[in-house]
């Protein structure tokens, strides 16, 4: 066991770097696409959306370790990740709490959050890497989960946030499994989310925007992939013409936004904005 957490300490603490940041970011999403919701939200209420992407992104990376991480190690491996993203909370906990965090609760909730995850996850049959009918049930499922916990069942514009955060860490849980080592130090490929307003002319009211387009740019190593999105009831009222031109555009949106998001993601003042919890 020790052999094989000093084999993989550095990708454990960056994974467990990457997954609590992006817990946090996608905390922050999910307000964002229901402010009207987040009024309502209890500290206690964030912190179980916090956990539940935890739960989540813990079964995406057990997944994808079957593809990076030799299987004698794979086991240990998960067991190092657990104590290295419990290690790390503890961390990110103290500037609140200072350094009476107690850190026999914290590894108790983690524990308990992975043997959730398991419960909830394990279940769905598939390979990380390929499109399936189980794996769109996995996200589905997740993405319900959180819309409950929003107090919104069925609200598929929170499902589909939901599910494109979890979705979005794929390529940087990934990266990390395969030994890449992120800009000057930090975390490896956070996630970054732009979107579009249905409402232009109700900007400034509360609950009269409508997230349409999602665009996401994520860093591996020193390469930079962007990514975009369609709200599904969206892209459902699109004609295959209007589908056709809008890709088109958003293509050439997404080398522009990808090309400044690289210039800022490889600049000197990425490790201090990414630890500071922005991404």
């Amino acid at each position: 066991m020790t052999t094989t957490k000093s084999d993989y300490q550095q990708q454990l603490r960056a994974l467990a770097e990457l997954m609590l940041a992006v817990s946090g970011e996608s905390v922050t999403m999910m307000k964002r696409t229901a402010p009207e919701r987040a009024l309502k939200l209890k500290r206690q209420d964030e912190w179980g959306l916090y956990l539940e992407f935890l739960k989540v992104m813990f079964n995406l990376t057990d997944r994808l370790t079957a593809l990076h991480i030799p299987i004698k190690d794979q086991l240990e491996f998960m067991n190092g990740l657990e104590d290295a993203v419990t290690a790390q909370l503890k961390t990110v906990l103290e500037p609140a709490f200072g350094h009476n965090t107690d850190q026999m609760e914290i590894m108790l909730t983690i524990g308990g959050a992975v043997a959730e995850s398991r419960e909830l996850y394990e279940k769905y049959k598939f390979l990380i890497t390929e499109e399936s009918n189980a794996k769109s049930d996995l996200y589905k499922a997740f993405g319900e989960r959180v819309a409950d916990m929003l107090a919104a069942p069925g609200n598929g514009e929170i499902s589909a946030a939901a599910t494109l955060c979890a979705s979005a860490i794929v390529p940087a849980i990934s990266a990390v499994l395969q030994g890449h080592a992120p800009p000057s130090g930090g975390v490896a490929a956070p996630v970054t989310v732009a979107s579009a307003d249905g409402g232009s002319e109700n900007k400034g009211a509360t609950g009269q925007e409508i997230k349409l387009v999602s665009l996401m740019s994520t860093v591996s190593g020193e390469e930079v992939e962007t990514r975009w999105g369609l709200h599904p009831r969206f892209r459902n009222d699109l004609t295959g013409s209007e589908l056709q031109q809008l890709t088109k555009l958003l293509n050439r949106v997404a080398k522009v936004l990808g090309e400044r998001y690289a210039a800022v993601a490889f600049s000197d003042q990425w490790a201090s904005w990414h630890k500071a919890g922005h991404a």
